[in-house]
């Protein structure tokens, strides 16, 4: 790479970093303080929390990489042309179409880092913390019971009480639990009690051991009463599930797909690379103002508006695309077809006004 490309190249990557760090740091505090407003952490615990954070913060690198790029090559160009730097270059041969290759040099792997997080990193970092999630929504969370003290549900009617615990491996000794449903009241009295591993496959579950199950019929004489060694008890609470969720699903489920909102899925991730070139080429655009015509909070402004716009239009993409109202073909194709049309158009229009200027 020669002197020029390094320098331009050095230029952009800088704020580059600098506008990731800051970017993905304001997003895992504001993560944080909703998460502890939230009481996420008596829940399920700090160390889970944090990872809850991390994994909210891997999925949003898909957005904000491309944000980060955007106001990279803004800030750079932008630099380099108020300092007559640009002029500088152009007057030893650098033309502009060599500048906006540099920027595609250094565009394209950003993308691609992007489409890897939004093809692999997403989906994995969603199925991770819905189990997080649901271990914290859970009614019958184990995680945070103590030993000697009763919980309540006002809404199923459950009583939980555990006498002991062993807070290392998260194993009770001595558990009772109660809860009415379907005309009648169930009781549990078990030796021991191990929350299981959530998965996304199945509803919460405890392995209780040693123990008996009581089923006591509020409308009809006909009670019951079970003795077990083991017994495996499924938490049977619909809103807490942890069902299939398209943003979880694996690119090759989504791929074999024919429902509109998985392929409006599909979609967007596979846009994802494309987006942050095209955002990279827009910003700069951005910065060809003559280097005494110093617009700066206009120009910043512009650029916000732009982004914004853009966000939105990919967003009702997308949303056209799960309600059916646009076919999978065009898909949300259209709009970056229509920004390639535009972005076309303004490098023409600029090449041919520095030829009549010639």
């Amino acid at each position: 790479m020669k002197i020029i490309e390094r320098y331009i190249t050095r230029e952009l990557l800088i704020p580059f970093t600098v506008v990731l760090v800051i970017l993905t740091g304001l997003f895992a505090s504001f993560s944080s303080a909703r998460f502890l407003a939230g009481a996420i952490t008596e829940t399920l615990g700090f160390a889970a929390m944090i990872n809850l954070v991390l994994l909210k913060t891997l999925i949003a690198l898909e957005v904000l990489v491309p944000i980060a790029l955007y106001v990279a090559v803004i800030i750079g160009l932008g630099r380099l042309n108020k300092d007559q730097e640009m002029n500088v270059l152009r007057s030893v041969g650098i033309s502009n179409g060599r500048i906006i290759l540099i920027v595609l040099m250094v565009a394209i792997p950003i993308g691609i880092l992007s489409g890897i997080l939004s093809i692999y990193a997403r989906p994995w970092a969603y199925a991770e913390s819905y189990i997080l999630d649901a271990q914290a929504e859970a009614e019958l969370n184990t995680n945070r019971l103590q030993a000697g003290r009763f919980y309540g549900a006002d809404n199923s009617g459950r009583v939980v009480y555990v006498r002991d615990k062993d807070e290392p491996d998260k194993r009770m000794q001595h558990m009772f639990h109660y809860i009415r449903k379907d005309g009648k009241s169930e009781i549990i009295i078990a030796k021991e009690a191990q929350q299981l591993k959530l998965t996304a496959q199945l509803q919460p579950q405890i392995e209780l051991s040693e123990g008996y199950l009581y089923q006591l019929s509020h409308t009809v004489n006909k009670d019951s009463m079970i003795k077990f060694d083991k017994l495996i008890y499924f938490i049977d609470d619909e809103n807490n599930v942890v069902n299939y969720r398209r943003k979880a699903a694996t690119t090759r489920q989504l791929w074999n797909s024919d429902q509109p909102r998985e392929i409006a899925e599909l979609q967007w991730r596979l846009s994802r690379p494309i987006a942050t070139v095209l955002l990279a080429l827009i910003a700069i655009s951005f910065t060809r103002t003559a280097p005494r015509q110093d617009k700066g909070d206009k120009t910043y402004f512009i650029a916000a508006m732009v982004f914004a716009i853009y966000y939105n239009l990919s967003g009702l993409a997308q949303t056209w695309v799960e309600q059916g109202v646009v076919n999978s073909i065009p898909g949300i194709w259209w709009l970056y077809l229509l920004i390639l049309i535009l972005l076309s158009l303004s490098l023409s229009e600029s090449i041919q006004r520095k030829i009549f200027r010639q």
